[in-house]
């Protein structure tokens, strides 16, 4: 059985302008989030600027997530690290707030090879009970996991479930389903990329790990079950109806166009630490433009 189907939110983390996790606005979020059809929630992704986080402060977040949406959808809770002994212990620690899976990234900066890649995640892997969902975003990494490594990881770990696909390579994806198919290797594949939930879901995608769904989490949702339940050209229409608001929310690095997005739809969510900063005119006229011309602000 699938960790999830559909659309799961890489959600965000409010924060007052002091820089702390504003934990009300985080609550209100998620409900909204749960109000509005979101499949599942992931936390502590790179949308939730994780990576300014203490352990710590790490964990507070997963434990309230977990508690506040209290079983109504699966957790999936961020917990990579380039060191593999964090990772481990963030996992371990996830399992313990009561998550229903782990999301773990890429060693980042270390740039692994594909034994190291392979070590590190079972490393993480066999510390929990947990599934397991890599998350492969070489962009941010500096770190590709190869088509053959995913295969041979889903293969001989059995809790290494599936794949966040970030690569925006449609090529690379393919080859990693065409390996998969061969070797009899299930994969549970999510699009982590707004612009290519439909073409990732036509090779098995399952559907998306997604940045858009925090402001408009009833249209991703929409979008994926249209195509699980066979209606292609809806989705796809849906798919093309959105690009200029995924364009948008990518015109800055993310999550600088989110949290402002979020903002524009009532949430208390500008606050973004550093070395991000906060969005820049142009952009957010580009922003606001693109959520006017998609229905979400008038």
């Amino acid at each position: 059985m699938s960790v999830f189907r559909g659309a799961g939110v890489a959600i965000a983390t409010p924060m007052h302008e002091d820089l702390s996790v504003n934990y009300e606005e985080f609550a209100r979020l998620i409900d909204f989030q749960i109000e509005k059809g979101t499949d599942a929630i992931i936390v502590c992704g790179t949308t939730g600027e994780s990576a300014t986080m203490t352990e710590e402060e790490h964990i507070d977040v997963i434990r309230f997530c977990v508690k506040h949406v209290a079983h109504r959808v699966p957790v999936i809770a961020g917990a990579g690290s380039n060191a593999t002994d964090t990772a481990v212990y963030l996992s371990k620690e996830a399992e313990a707030a009561g998550a229903d899976a782990i999301l773990s990234v890429t060693p980042y900066y270390n740039k692994a090879t594909q034994n190291g890649l392979i070590a590190h995640f079972t490393a993480v892997a066999d510390a929990v009970k947990l599934p397991v969902i890599l998350y492969n975003v070489p962009s941010r990494t500096g770190c590709n996991i190869q088509p053959e490594t995913v295969v041979a990881m889903c293969r001989d770990t059995k809790n290494i479930v599936g794949i966040k696909d970030a690569t925006g390579s449609l090529a690379q994806t393919t080859k990693m389903m065409s390996l998969a198919k061969a070797a009899g290797v299930e994969i549970e594949l999510y699009s982590g990329e707004d612009g290519l939930i439909v073409p990732i879901m036509s090779l098995g995608g399952l559907g998306v790990i997604s940045v858009l769904s925090n402001v408009a989490p009833t249209q991703t949702h929409d979008l994926c079950m249209a195509y699980l339940n066979g209606d292609t050209k809806k989705a796809a229409d849906m798919q093309l109806e959105v690009l200029p608001l995924v364009d948008a929310l990518f015109c800055e690095v993310n999550p600088i166009p989110v949290k402002r997005a979020l903002s524009l739809i009532g949430f208390d969510c500008d606050a973004i630490r550093l070395p991000l900063t906060r969005i820049e005119p142009a952009h957010e006229k580009q922003l606001v433009d693109a959520m006017r011309g998609y229905g979400l602000i008038k």
